[in-house]
């Protein structure tokens, strides 16, 4: 496998105390994911944090 098949389908979304999101990473699973959303959430900012999959067309899965 080389770097152009990797498949990173989960993000890390950000949203701020005034309702902006932002993609702040993308993870190979979900776990990873998790701990890095885990991992922000307590730093006791206003921000929050959430795990997300990424759907076969490239939007995030409802």
């Amino acid at each position: 496998m080389n770097d152009s098949t990797v498949t990173l389908p989960w993000l890390v979304i950000r949203q701020d105390d005034s309702g902006n999101r932002y993609r702040v990473g993308r993870y190979a699973t979900r776990s990873e994911a998790q701990k890095i959303a885990d991992s922000l959430d307590s730093r006791g900012h206003k921000q929050l944090y959430w795990v997300e999959r990424i759907g076969h067309d490239g939007d995030p899965e409802a």
